[in-house]
């Protein structure tokens, strides 16, 4: 596979990005004009699957029309020939891989929605991490350009485990303020508290470093601090003991 200069600095963005604490919205929306750079494309959409209700929810765009949007969120995405296909898909999948490109204009979704922004050729990834779906990148071009090539997907497929694994972190700081503590954690100081909350959670020190913006080396030390206050000498004790 052969980069360009430009496409290796993007590529070092992109990562250098991912590696980054970042809220969920922020992942998706930086990706966006990253990766639409990266592939030379022109549109970009990102939802996240609501299970409950079936349905995709949370956007972010570039250069889509947000009404149009608000159409496909209350409408066209429940009468959408392709989404559907390609959210089964593990790896970068093309409109055309799960239907033709002229079957597809034949679509009231395509002549009706996609049309309207003068969408034509578009590929979708989806961050599946422990059976659920964290969010998508949705990337198209216009009809006036090619249809994304092999190298192009490979290339996303590249990116998508540090995607997941970042929007999986994004997840994890709204999460430890669910996590309950006896009342032995009043010992520790809030920080403390915090990073037993992540261990509680089953993070290793390089994630609770990127989730509180700090180095490993702190992240050792309130664990260390934590230990000797509660009375115990390594994680798993100290999680029965802030349990229990």
């Amino acid at each position: 596979m052969y980069l360009t200069g430009k496409q290796t600095q993007l590529l070092g963005s992109i990562m250098q990005t991912l590696a980054e604490p970042h809220e969920e919205q922020e992942i998706r929306e930086i990706m966006g004009d990253l990766v639409m750079q990266l592939l030379g494309a022109q549109f970009y959409a990102s939802y996240v699957w609501q299970p409950d209700s079936l349905s995709f929810a949370q956007p972010t765009q570039i250069n889509m029309d947000p009404i149009n949007l608000r159409a496909y969120e209350s409408y066209y995405q429940f009468h959408d020939p392709i989404t559907p296909l390609m959210q089964r898909y593990q790896v970068a999948v093309r409109a055309t891989d799960v239907l033709a490109i002229e079957d597809l204009k034949k679509t009231e979704f395509f002549n009706d929605f996609l049309n309207k922004d003068g969408l034509y050729w578009g590929v979708n990834l989806y961050a599946w991490h422990q059976g659920q779906n964290l969010g998508d990148m949705r990337i198209w071009r216009d009809k006036r350009r090619d249809n994304f090539t092999p190298d192009e997907m490979r290339l996303l497929d590249m990116l998508q485990p540090a995607f997941v694994t970042a929007l999986a972190r994004a997840q994890r700081p709204t999460q430890r303020h669910e996590v309950q503590l006896n009342t032995l954690s009043q010992r520790l100081t809030p920080r403390e508290q915090d990073t037993a909350r992540f261990v509680m959670l089953g993070m290793p020190d390089k994630e609770i470093a990127r989730a509180l913006s700090i180095s490993s080396t702190t992240v050792r030390t309130h664990l260390e601090n934590a230990f000797r206050k509660v009375g115990v000498s390594n994680r798993a004790a100290l999680v029965h003991k802030l349990r229990n």
